[in-house]
């Protein structure tokens, strides 16, 4: 199962011109695909239209090597395969209570009681909220509707998880959390692609890039290429991830992410005075 999508443009309005334009990605490469980009380059656009929320002007979507139709039968099985997480939670969560909201969607398409508990439990427990199965939504802080509005997804069991900056409003243990959330589930098979301006997340997790500026691919590529492409990143008002300006101004060797720097950084000897 391959999602792609090949010379994509949309334009919500035509005097404004088109928000995306010549979009060409294929997501069946990588564990995990990022998509990077400042505030305003079409990150949140891209994830919308790969969806089927936003028409196209021109191009298409692939799934599967065949094109995504429009009609409300095709987008409504793509979407229990392709699903996708807001940025924000409060847009998915519609129920009072936890498990009532994980179990929504699957309830909507019929899913035998027994299988639909199952499924709930299952992914309560990969977010770690199962104690949280009974608490009204209203009563949960924001890490937390992110972890059940995740949870309402990863009960689908879907083949690819979009996530629209997955981290953001989350403080620093939240945001560890969700990296190993993110690197468990392209384990077990699940393709995930995420969109952000985190760097080092973005570093730390994917696989292969894709940075949009101003509705424009004008970097792709594995993370030992993108993420050292300074110049380039800057043009799009991004930096290099801390690693990589350790890399390229210190000269130390390129560790793919923290834990091996940590675990390398024992063995060096350093000055007295640092």
């Amino acid at each position: 199962m391959v999602l792609q999508v090949e010379e994509m443009a949309i334009c919500f309005d035509q005097s404004f011109g088109n928000v995306l334009q010549n979009i060409s990605m294929d997501f069946g490469q990588a564990s995990i695909t990022g998509i990077l980009g400042r505030n305003g380059s079409g990150k949140s656009t891209l994830m919308r239209t790969l969806m089927g929320l936003n028409p196209l002007k021109q191009g298409r979507i692939l799934y599967n090597g065949r094109e995504l139709g429009i009609s409300k039968k095709e987008l409504y099985r793509y979407r229990q395969e392709v699903a996708m997480v807001f940025q924000d939670p409060d847009q998915q969560l519609f129920s009072t209570i936890v498990w009532d909201d994980v179990a929504l969607a699957l309830r909507n398409l019929g899913v035998p009681e027994t299988e639909c508990s199952s499924r709930v439990t299952k992914a309560l427990e990969v977010m770690d909220i199962l104690t949280l199965k009974d608490y009204p939504i209203a009563y949960l802080s924001y890490g937390q509707k992110k972890r059940v509005a995740i949870a309402s997804i990863l009960a689908l069991q879907p083949r690819y998880l979009l996530l629209d900056e997955p981290t953001a409003g989350l403080d620093p243990e939240g945001r560890t959390q969700m990296l190993a959330l993110i690197q468990n589930l392209a384990q077990k098979g699940v393709k995930v692609v995420l969109s952000s301006h985190d760097m080092d997340l973005m570093y730390a997790c994917c696989d292969y890039a894709y940075v949009l500026d101003q509705g424009q691919i004008c970097l792709a590529g594995t993370k030992e290429t993108v993420f050292m492409e300074r110049e380039k990143l800057r043009q799009a008002g991004l930096d290099c991830p801390w690693l990589v300006r350790l890399h390229l101004d210190l000269g130390f060797p390129l560790y793919r992410n923290e834990q091996e720097f940590e675990k390398e950084s024992r063995k060096i000897q350093w000055p007295d005075h640092l």
